[in-house]
């Protein structure tokens, strides 16, 4: 009998290792697995890296409001509202829009379509835009078609930091045609919150104006 048990003592052990092993292949902390979701991802199968870069965004959809200044109406402040990269589906496809105001002098607002040429997963995407904008100052207003294109550089995958650079035309062609030169920059203090600046400059042939913003951004 003692012979017996002796012989069941190992199986039982080498059955316990054996199933833990299957669970924890890499033999690494539990922590440390519940921590990396790429670790997690990996442990489930071999992902499709080329799948991921085609398709999987190294930016995120972005949803900003905070204060606006325009320097050139005598530094009036207000209020910036905006939404970033609305992805429709899993294609290059996004929907933008943003509303800027003085409360009074200064107006400003618009819905972009863009469409990243580049896989979704590079460190540096392209896109032409096309939408509607209407800007309201003392000097001018206008409105119209918005044409023009973006470049977008996400320094940091999942949306921690990512620089964009835009620059369209309100009624191109048009005696009253506006050129809208856009700049931001975002840095992610959380998982889903961000700083971010924009700078933004319009040129018609009335007037150059100017706005800077400093914005809280959240990430869905």
């Amino acid at each position: 009998m003692t012979l017996t048990i002796y012989c069941l003592i190992p199986e039982t052990v080498y059955s316990q290792t054996a199933d833990s092993s299957d669970e924890n292949p890499l033999d690494l902390p539990p922590e440390i697995i519940n921590n990396s979701p790429v670790l997690q991802k990996w442990m489930k199968g071999v992902p499709d890296v080329l799948e991921d870069i085609n398709h999987d965004p190294s930016f995120r959809t972005r949803v900003g409001i905070g204060y606006a200044e325009f320097p050139s109406t005598e530094h009036d402040g207000g209020l910036n509202v905006s939404v970033d990269d609305i992805f429709i589906g899993r294609t290059g496809l996004t929907i933008s829009g943003d509303y800027e105001t003085s409360f009074g002098k200064r107006d400003a607002g618009g819905v972009n379509l863009q469409y990243y040429i580049l896989p979704l997963g590079y460190y540096v995407n392209v896109a032409p835009v096309v939408g509607y904008r209407s800007i309201s100052t003392n000097n001018y207003s206008e409105d119209g078609v918005n044409i023009g294109g973006k470049v977008i550089f996400p320094l940091s995958r999942s949306g921690a930091a990512d620089l964009s650079v835009s620059h369209t035309f309100i009624s191109p062609g048009d005696d009253d045609e506006v050129g809208v030169t856009n700049v931001s920059f975002g840095y992610a203090i959380t998982q889903k919150i961000r700083l971010a600046t924009e700078i933004e400059k319009q040129n018609s042939r009335v007037k150059k104006d100017s706005q800077f913003s400093l914005m809280l951004q959240w990430m869905p």
